[in-house]
């Protein structure tokens, strides 16, 4: 092991633990499920618009993207730069109208909004199993990332490296909380952004500038600086997929959606989307481009996804790269977090209570069982993600597509349709889900485009031909939450 590398990230996650210690001991008195799931709803801006780039940044975006631009070069970086949107789209289009009617309706996850909306408890079931089929996946990918980069830049074993990255983030989460979870976040955050900034210019320093970075790249292949990427593999369909996939389609993360929920005024809204626009801005385009650029100084990797923990190894002196070994750390602990807390909140809130609402009152019942639920996901995705694939990025994609086939169009249509019922909304959530495990088990691409293209639309259409059969709810119905 290298002992220079890991010194810092041991200190590192002692700060991550001193943190949830303070937030665990911070504690508002009042509803425990609307602060270990909420955070009491009081966000400010930067906070905010750090954890939902925690969300968002994964394992995929510091292993998996600059894996991918390593292998097809500045033409990925290019559709990388697509996600810079995200935020202003997340917080515009959702946030305002999806806090107020989320205090309306006292709803502390996105289900209770969805019940509150269409009044039905069998879509709201359909929606948690299928939150909690998905996120497994995705929390599988950020521990499979997390592991491989402590093999790669800390020659730990994968099997261990991912036993410290799972039990530390299962515990952290599990006693701090929401709370925790953002303070992490924001303190990720920050380290994300300076590490990104420097590792990039080391890179750019060590193979000679960027104009050489770039000519070495066009030696290697002169498809490496095409906008259409090695092997031609970057066409039009595959690049609007990719814009409805990791753009437009992040509006139907729950993930996303119940950070819209938990911020504290207007102010902190407008304040976060310019912070987090500015700050998801540099992450993508510096991360994809220290990924392309870094196959000018190592041209011979067989898994890409190990380029960025090589690079840091490489351009870096140890110590600086122990410290900045943080930064995919922090983006992959951040996702996990809010996966894990928000997976713990729809088994209690939205499944269990449903079945047993008479023990919301058993506030210490409730507060054993939301811990015990976490740390029991930590370690059931921990054993999933024993035998990775080689490269996470396909295999976090798959995630964050079922997601958005099911919860897009009954999540924005119902904000924005009067008429929008629940018949119409669990017709979307079925056939979306259908759609997108049968073309994506298959691998069939129709017309060329990602499979989450015809799932989308396949699902707007069953979304507005189940509307004009179901009936619209009570005027009262949305009154109260789920439970």
């Amino acid at each position: 092991m290298h002992n220079d590398v890991i010194l810092p990230l041991v200190v590192y996650l002692i700060l991550v633990f001193g943190l949830s210690i303070y937030a665990y001991l911070r504690r508002r008195e009042g509803n425990f499920l609307n602060e270990y799931f909420l955070g009491s709803r009081s966000m400010g801006g930067f906070v905010l618009a750090m954890t939902l780039i925690g969300t968002y940044v994964s394992a995929s975006s510091f292993i998996g993207g600059p894996g991918a631009a390593y292998k097809y070069g500045l033409g990925w970086v290019l559709l990388a730069v697509i996600q810079v949107p995200t935020m202003l789209l997340s917080l515009g289009i959702l946030g305002k109208k999806f806090a107020i009617l989320a205090r309306r309706y006292n709803a502390i996850t996105l289900n209770d909004m969805l019940y509150a909306r269409y009044g039905s408890r069998l879509l709201v079931w359909f929606a948690s199993l299928s939150l909690l089929v998905a996120f497994i996946g995705a929390m599988a990918v950020q521990f499979i990332g997390g592991a491989r980069l402590l093999e790669t830049a800390a020659n730990v074993p994968y099997d261990v490296g991912l036993l410290i990255f799972g039990v530390t983030i299962a515990l952290y989460t599990t006693f701090g909380g929401f709370r925790a979870s953002v303070l992490n976040d924001a303190m990720q955050g920050v380290v994300m952004l300076i590490g990104t900034v420097l590792l990039l210019v080391a890179i750019i320093s060590a193979a000679g500038g960027q104009r050489s970075a770039v000519e070495t790249l066009r030696q290697i292949d002169p498809a490496l600086v095409d906008p259409h990427g090695s092997g031609q593999t970057l066409t039009f369909p595959f690049m609007a997929s990719f814009w409805v996939l990791v753009c437009f389609g992040v509006i139907g993360l729950p993930n996303t959606a119940v950070r819209c929920i938990s911020y504290k005024d207007s102010k902190a809204l407008h304040r976060g989307i310019i912070i987090g626009t500015i700050v998801i801005t540099v992450l993508m385009l510096g991360m994809h481009l220290a990924g392309a650029l870094g196959r000018a100084i190592m041209p011979n990797l067989t898994i890409p996804d190990q380029v960025l923990p090589e690079l840091m190894v490489k351009v870096l002196p140890p110590l600086a790269a122990g410290i900045f070994l943080a930064a995919p750390m922090s983006a992959i602990m951040a996702n996990i977090n809010a996966h894990l807390l928000q997976a713990s909140a729809t088994i209690i809130k939205d499944l269990y209570l449903s079945v047993k609402p008479h023990q919301a009152q058993n506030e210490r019942h409730i507060k054993w069982l939301s811990s015990a639920t976490t740390l029991l996901l930590g370690v059931l995705t921990l054993l999933a993600s024993w035998r990775p694939p080689e490269m996470i990025i396909w295999l976090n994609l798959l995630a964050f597509g079922g997601l958005e086939a099911v919860f897009l169009w009954p999540l924005l249509l119902g904000l924005y349709w009067e008429r929008a019922n629940a018949t119409g909304a669990l017709s979307a959530m079925m056939v979306g889900a259908l759609c997108y495990t049968l073309l994506a088990t298959f691998k069939l691409n129709l017309a060329g485009f990602h499979p989450i293209v015809p799932a989308l639309s396949f699902s707007l259409l069953a979304f507005l031909i189940g509307n004009r059969f179901g009936s619209n709810p009570a005027p009262n119905a949305a009154a109260t939450p789920s439970h």
